[in-house]
């Protein structure tokens, strides 16, 4: 069967990963894979797995652990950059599983074939060439390992690869079906942690910096560094979609965060159906792989329902109102699916003339044509601050996309879908599309399945998406006093350093005291905003997001006998927690902790954290924002020496590093005066949806404690004047919210 494997892999190189990579970078246009062969060195099953319990009677599902080590012989070539590069070997081991669904009562029997990883699998690649081929522009920003993680974390739940094998399979709600349920992970506190950091060449023992990688899937997500702390406590929550629970686990891992190499304090992994049974878990968890430590987990499994007859209940639950629409926990779930474009504009100048960059305009009006090329249209998603883009579709104005996108909603009374057709290639709007998530609230089964008529583009401009709300409920088990969960964690039959396929066992419940039974403790959700902190890279919120390599990586790969160890975490920036009513970003706590020392019971003036001057103005000539930060007042003091004050600035939702703007460091001072020009690359109706998010910081010097936030302020851009523009004094806050301006 092999060789038959191998042409169907070499027709899956040919016919979608060389025209995908084509399509994705101008830059690649001539890419081509010149041979691909698989070698003769079969792939290896080295057990299977069948389940019979919690699964549809029209499916089949089934694991396999797989191991691959070929010969194989793959070549690639760049035309346009004379690059040749390739792949002499591969291996890999991991968990598959095959999906046969939908069982049907004719030949072949089986509808369609979905093939995925459970877990990130051990990838190990043999190039040749790959210096040549990271020296391409658009590449040069990668590397070996980020290469591996792209490949490894795309063949990861939820991608995956779906074969029909009848032409009447709805193959669309194959590759996207709806998650199975979303897990929210109270990630609360730890204790009698190992303490890794040492003095005077390891005679004295130090205390640790712990911090935590959370993993569902492909999903990851790290919580912030408690400095010095063997008894950490996080009080952070992260929401996760989970689509296949059987199998499928929580793993959490605990770190001490060093300048170099992070050291390892231990790990944890739960097996999500037993959560699904118990629906909360509320428990003390023993660490694995130390000789020492514990984890205070509150898990919750929440079921996505098709109607919102609890929907009122969900947001008193979460504390929702209109005032925090954006933030917050998350009451439910939107699936968008993105389907195709019809009937697009073949000359955007007819519809936009002011959303074309100025040098295409001028192009176009010196030669007295229209601009009559097909665009390269990509669509942009928001909800709130939370925005996600679609892929490119090169030089076509009827584009497919067949792409799935999920949002957590914290108010779907009060927040709407917005949607934005672009041209790539001139960067101006080809359409665009405001829906009310309320209108999803009164649809059939919550679900809205159509063309959407475009805005601001042609006359039968449309999109199709189907886009569907589900309440996330969590559903109380009726228990006895003296009810045992079942839940179970998955241990390694051997220590760290030679760890093989682990085996489950009872979890070991610890109360929160040795010698004493108490209840585990109510815990109190935190935050921690990435812009409220130290500046570090920003990810783009393009879909699909590649996780950052926070995973082990494989230190000896063999067929039949593989170990691993923890690898360096080499990104520390943490993930976001989700912030409800009762939490506020580390860099806001610190910051009202600063204010309650200043008052020292004498009452503070009208704008205690000091003021910050701004001109906007929107120039539709240039089509961009146009800030100029003048000067601050009154700002308070991080030293005796008083602040070194600089001002970042984001357009939100777009939090990207290529989306901030930094003015220069004013150094011992608390009157500063900046007196400089920023722009932002947006239209005039598409600025007036966005907020100016403007936040003083103290810059401080290498290694210094003395960062941090000085005060914010949020600039709502939705006015009529905004094409004249103005010079105003802002009041700077905690939180940016609170707004009070002096003219």
């Amino acid at each position: 069967m092999w060789p038959f494997i191998c042409q169907f892999i070499e027709k899956l190189f040919r016919e979608t990963i060389e025209p995908a990579v084509r399509g994705a970078n101008t830059h690649l246009s001539t890419f081509s894979f010149t041979k691909v062969d698989m070698g003769q060195q079969p792939l290896r099953i080295n057990g299977v797995k069948v389940y019979t319990e919690n699964v549809d009677k029209r499916q089949i599902i089934l694991d396999l652990q797989i191991s691959f080590v070929g010969n194989c012989e793959i070549d690639l070539e760049i035309k346009r950059y004379f690059c040749r590069a390739g792949v002499k070997s591969i291996q890999i081991h991991g968990t598959m599983r095959v999906i046969l669904e939908p069982l049907i009562g004719d030949m072949p029997l089986v509808g369609a074939l979905s093939i995925f990883f459970l877990r990130k699998p051990l990838l190990e690649i043999n190039w040749t060439g790959l210096t040549n081929l990271l020296d391409i522009p658009g590449l040069n920003g990668l590397s070996d390992t980020i290469i591996l993680d792209i490949i490894s974390n795309y063949l990861v739940l939820p991608n995956r690869i779906t074969v029909p094998l009848v032409t009447e399979v709805q193959i669309a709600q194959l590759r996207f079906p709806i998650p199975k349920g979303v897990l929210r992970i109270h990630f609360i506190e730890a204790q009698d942690l190992q303490g890794k950091d040492t003095y005077l060449k390891g005679l004295l023992k130090g205390k640790s910096d712990p911090y935590g990688v959370i993993r569902v899937g492909n999903q990851i997500f790290q919580s912030k560094v408690i400095k010095e702390n063997l008894s950490p406590k996080w009080n952070e929550v992260y929401e996760a979609l989970v689509y296949e629970h059987p199998g499928q686990e929580l793993e959490i891992e605990l770190f001490d965060e060093d300048p170099d190499k992070d050291d390892f304090l231990g790990s944890l992994m739960i097996d999500l159906t037993e959560v699904e049974k118990e629906r909360l878990l509320d428990e003390w968890f023993t660490l694995d792989e130390v000789p020492k430590g514990k984890l205070h987990l509150k898990l919750e499994w929440l079921t996505l329902m098709p109607n919102a007859s609890n929907l009122d209940k969900v947001l008193t639950d979460i504390k929702a109102d209109k005032d925090q629409a954006n933030d917050g926990l998350s009451s439910a779930l939107l699936i968008l699916y993105l389907d195709s474009a019809r009937n697009l504009p073949n000359n955007p100048l007819e519809f936009n003339p002011d959303g074309l960059k100025k040098t295409a305009v001028q192009k176009a009006l010196k030669s007295g044509k229209k601009i009559s090329s097909n665009p390269n249209p990509v669509v942009q998603m928001s909800v709130g601050h939370k925005a996600q883009e679609s892929k490119i579709r090169y030089k076509t104005n009827e584009p497919v996309w067949e792409e799935n996108f999920t949002f957590f909603i914290h108010n779907p009374k009060h927040q709407d879908l917005e949607i934005e057709v672009k041209d790539e290639q001139h960067q101006c709007s080809l359409g665009n599309l405001k829906i009310p998530l309320s209108q999803l609230l009164t649809s059939h089964d919550m679900t809205m399945n159509q063309r959407f008529q475009l805005s601001n583009s042609g006359p039968n401009s449309t999109i199709k998406m189907k886009i569907a709300l589900r309440v996330l409920y969590l559903e109380k088990q009726e228990r006895s006093p003296d009810h045992q969960h079942s839940a179970q964690v998955k241990r390694p039959s051997v220590s760290k350093e030679g760890r093989k396929i682990p085996v489950k066992s009872q979890i070991s419940v610890s109360p929160a005291t040795e010698g004493s039974k108490t209840t585990p403790s109510t815990p109190v959700i935190d935050g921690s905003s990435k812009t409220d902190m130290e500046e570090k890279d920003q990810p783009s919120n393009a879909s699909p997001q590649w996780p950052r390599d926070l995973s082990r990586s494989s230190s000896s790969l063999q067929a039949s006998n593989f170990t691993y160890s923890p690898s360096h975490i080499s990104v520390k920036e943490p993930t976001p927690s989700i912030a409800s009513d009762v939490s506020l970003p580390v860099a806001t706590q610190e910051l009202r902790q600063r204010l309650q020392q200043l008052e020292n019971g004498t009452t503070l003036g009208q704008s205690p954290l000091g003021q910050i001057q701004l001109t906007i103005r929107h120039s539709s000539q240039r089509n961009k924002l146009i800030v100029v930060v003048h000067s601050c007042r009154n700002l308070i003091a991080f030293s005796e020496d008083g602040s070194d004050p600089y001002v970042r600035m984001y357009l939100l939702p777009d939090k990207r590093r290529s989306g901030r703007r930094k003015t220069h460091v004013s150094k011992k001072t608390l009157n500063p005066v900046f007196d400089q020009s920023f722009d932002f690359s947006v239209s005039l109706p598409e600025v007036q949806r966005r907020t100016l998010d403007v936040a003083v910081k103290n810059s401080g010097g290498f290694l210094s404690k003395d960062k941090g936030l000085l005060g914010k302020v949020l600039v709502a851009l939705a006015s009529e004047e905004l094409a004249k523009g103005w010079t105003q004094w802002y009041d700077l806050t905690e939180d940016g919210t609170r707004l009070r301006t002096v003219t």
